[in-house]
């Protein structure tokens, strides 16, 4: 029984006990005999089982009318397809990630940073940069393209890209620094100019923050997570 259905003499026992499959008599010899009834309940069960239907669940559906029954496999089937959406989501997102650079923009993205090095900006930003954006795309598809662009247009700014100069070189300063308050009071007027005061920091906005996207990934600077704490105070949230 167990060799023709496909699972282990185990497995069945387990069946017997949590009430999904019933246990035969025993014949004269000890033996427990099943019919081929038997056979095609275990390969429901076991099919059920596999699409990841709780036992619980699978119990339930073997006092169910035709038609429940029939409703629940279309449930089933449902919840499977979702599933499937999922992981080939997360597939696309592995692969995004082991190519290691966020292919949809690949050609801009690649010239934004190669520009960042003749502005003036260290190369630990560059590859702060370059690992921002290869999870940002890889987590926010949907979203990655508008923000990336939204971050190349104020870098492109000579007085905006000034800010992300002045964050990347605080990266060594001391975080009691009276510069970094200073610093802080810009990044948050500039904020407020571009974004007005609709996108407070804690809502959905924040990742269209350009000048603090890169505090999710990038706390390394005790002075950095100085001026990450700062920002929300002086914006008012």
């Amino acid at each position: 029984m167990a060799g023709y259905a496909g699972v282990s003499t185990k497995t069945i026992r387990v069946y017997h006990d949590k009430g999904l499959l019933p246990e035969p008599e025993r014949d004269a010899a000890g033996y427990r005999r099943y019919g081929a009834k038997d056979a095609v309940e275990l390969i429901k069960i076991r099919a059920l089982a596999e699409a990841g239907v709780p036992l619980a669940r699978i119990r339930d559906l073997r006092s169910a009318t035709d038609e429940e029954f029939q409703q629940a496999l279309h449930e089933i089937d449902a919840e499977l397809t979702a599933r499937i959406r999922g992981l080939r989501a997360t597939q696309g997102c592995l692969r995004r990630l082991a190519d290691g650079r966020p292919a949809p923009l690949r050609g801009e993205v690649d010239a934004h940073l190669e520009h960042l090095t003749p502005w003036g900006f260290t190369p630990r930003w560059v590859d702060l940069q370059r690992d921002l954006w290869i999870l940002v795309f890889a987590t926010q598809p949907e979203r990655a393209i508008a923000l990336f662009h939204d971050q190349a247009e104020t870098t492109a700014d000579p007085s905006l890209r000034q800010l992300y100069l002045d964050y990347d070189h605080a990266y060594d300063l001391d975080a009691e620094d009276p510069r970094i308050d200073d610093l802080a009071r810009r990044i948050a007027s500039a904020t407020r100019e571009r974004y007005g005061p609709g996108s407070p920091l804690g809502s959905d906005a924040v990742p269209e923050v350009p000048f603090l996207i890169q505090a999710a990934v990038n706390a390394s600077s005790p002075t950095w997570r100085r001026l990450d704490a700062l920002v929300p105070s002086r914006l008012g949230v």
